[in-house]
């Protein structure tokens, strides 16, 4: 018998990430990337099983022509007419509506679109990708998969803003939180490692990457998260401010910038970019700063200190603290920001072993002192994650 394939897509506004996955095989058995498309740099990478890795250019691709060449690749290899039971999509924002992976008819579709508002980077993008794969395969189902999904979970007391009820009442103003796919994921992964079932275990989250944030889990349930109504909130990120001050944006409106200009600086312009001047990578930054740039010093320290302030105040969320877990693409590779973040959190009682935070080989791995409560670094996988949901909604 022949295997059946699940495939996932996640569209970014001038990207595209893919994975192919075997029913009831963890591994992918082809992942890529297509980025900067609608540019003259537009490029494809891809790697199969055994590694092999094939790059290049395709200057001025649309998504749908990534798309229409990852399936004529896949499809001389794999014969996905035959063989796909599923593509799931991962979808940022779902509003209040979707709490679980979701299979995508027209009414389904049309409040993904409803939710632009809330999510104006990240939402058309992942509907241009739904509907692309529609057209391509009319006859397999469509499953959504939503960041927020997993937040939905939090209490209202964590969710609400404190401001006037008809804005959430009438246009859904509250905080929804994102990355619940990673979240999830990291949780569960770290409660198999320490032999626990995940329902009855509670950690702090830290998802950090050019985009970031960390999450309250409370016996396997999101309670509380540091992002909110938008990817904008909380943490220092890669282009993204986190936190400001709320009349920032009345004393820029009268200083001449209009709505979209401040969106614009906040999102795109901010975070470790705007901090350093230099660069939104905390690979180069570690690099500057470690040669004496001070303006990469303070921007690594305003990110620690930020991070270690909502690891802080997470605790409140949680009676008990199973650990800390780091995952992300900073979170699993930076040694620096690791032992820089839990520096600050002894008073919590977390303190790093300096030589397991250098010796990350596992896909789960402990650094902790023999001190210190228990701290993971734990590599995700939400492709995984989004293949096995929707590979169970349509078995």
């Amino acid at each position: 018998m022949s295997s059946k394939h699940v495939l996932v897509i996640n569209c970014g506004s001038s990207s595209l990430k893919y994975a192919l996955y075997a029913i009831g095989d963890a591994t992918p058995l082809q992942t890529g990337l297509a980025e900067e498309l609608n540019s003259p740099n537009a490029r494809h990478i891809s790697k199969d099983l055994s590694g092999n890795r094939q790059s290049f250019d395709t200057p001025n691709a649309s998504h749908g022509d990534s798309i229409q060449a990852i399936v004529d690749a896949l499809n001389c290899e794999f014969n996905l007419s035959d063989s796909l039971i599923a593509v799931g999509h991962r979808v940022v924002h779902g509003g209040e509506r979707f709490n679980k992976a979701t299979l995508i008819d027209d009414s389904v579709l049309a409040e993904i679109k409803q939710c632009i508002q809330l999510a104006p980077l990240h939402n058309p993008a992942n509907i241009t990708g739904i509907e692309l794969l529609q057209k391509q395969f009319p006859e397999v189902p469509q499953v959504a998969v939503f960041d927020t999904a997993f937040h939905q979970t939090m209490p209202e007391h964590a969710y609400r803003y404190a401001i006037p009820s008809e804005f959430y009442t009438k246009y859904g103003v509250r905080r929804y939180g994102f990355h619940g796919t990673s979240h999830q994921y990291v949780a569960s992964s770290t409660a198999q490692h320490i032999g626990k079932p995940i329902e009855n275990c509670s950690f702090i989250t830290a998802h950090l990457g050019n985009g970031a944030s960390v999450c309250a889990i409370e016996n396997g349930k999101s309670v509380d998260t540091s992002m909110g109504m938008t990817p904008l909130e909380g943490l220092v990120m890669g282009t993204r401010s986190g936190d400001v001050d709320p009349g920032l944006i009345g004393f820029l409106g009268s200083q001449g910038y209009d709505c979209a200009r401040i969106d614009k600086i906040l999102n795109k312009q901010s975070g470790l970019l705007g901090l350093s001047g230099i660069s939104n990578d905390c690979r180069t930054l570690e690099e500057q700063a470690s040669k004496g740039n001070k303006e990469a010093q303070l921007a690594l320290k305003v990110f620690c200190y930020r991070l270690a302030k909502y690891i802080a105040g997470m605790r409140i969320a949680l009676t008990q603290c199973d650990g800390l877990i780091f995952t992300g693409g900073i979170g699993e590779n930076s040694v620096f920001i690791r032992k820089e973040t839990v520096a600050l959190l002894k008073g919590l009682g977390f303190t790093i072993d300096e030589e397991l935070n250098r010796d990350i080989t596992d896909n789960v791995c402990a650094i902790q002192s023999t001190v210190s409560l228990p701290i993971f670094v734990s590599r995700t996988d939400e492709e995984r994650l989004i293949a096995e949901q929707s590979a169970a909604l349509c078995s």
